[in-house]
């Protein structure tokens, strides 16, 4: 039976090309993970607040290789995108330092729809480096892939992450009531988003 709309994004208009490195103000860059990077996954979900908000956490090395592989191949599955936040090291400036994750996720390419979510590292916090790499990864998801509306939800006390998404111009919809169930109960989630032609805070 055929769709009387043509997908807004294409299969493959990811997956055909390999993950690119992303420019972010400040001298900030967007890579994807690499396998080297697993000690810093282990580090950050170590991290109270990290783990706070999230279901899973990797506690071994070898765990956090497994999912750095899975974020790989899901750039070519085109149902995720994940990136390493970093400041890339230099002669003057020492080795590179990462300093968070930001990611695309449950991506639905055919209606251009897709989800964000980042975390920083505790010694990177206070310094801009969320709403940087946001909208570095809005901008490039708009005008180079053609995503229409990008999503970011968070629970309601997770105050930090509702700043994040007002710096980035992404607009408060509504919240959803017993929307995501974390380790301590059930949490009322803020929706945020950003169509592609909104203007930008950030």
């Amino acid at each position: 039976m055929p769709y009387l709309v043509p997908p807004l994004i294409p299969p493959g208009r990811l997956a055909d090309s390999a993950q690119p490195a992303l420019a972010v103000a400040d001298d900030l860059l967007l890579r994807p993970w690499r396998s080297e990077d697993a000690p810093t996954i282990v580090a950050a979900f170590s991290d109270p607040a990290i783990q706070h908000w999230h279901l899973r956490r990797a506690e071994t090395e070898g765990e956090a290789r497994d999912w750095i592989e899975q974020w790989q191949d899901a750039w070519y599955s085109e149902t995720d995108a994940h990136w390493a936040v970093v400041r890339p090291g230099g002669a003057s400036d020492g080795p590179e330092e990462v300093l968070g994750r930001v990611s695309l996720r449950s991506l639905v390419p055919a209606i251009g729809l897709a989800e964000c979510s980042y975390w920083v590292l505790p010694a990177a916090r206070g310094r801009g480096v969320a709403p940087r790499a946001v909208s570095a990864l809005a901008r490039w998801s708009f005008d180079e892939i053609g995503f229409e509306r990008l999503e970011i939800a968070h629970s309601v006390l997770n105050e930090a992450s509702c700043r994040v998404a007002a710096k980035t111009g992404f607009a408060l919809e509504g919240t959803r009531r017993h929307a995501h169930l974390h380790a301590d109960g059930w949490h009322d989630m803020h929706l945020h988003a950003r169509l592609r032609g909104d203007g930008a805070n950030g």
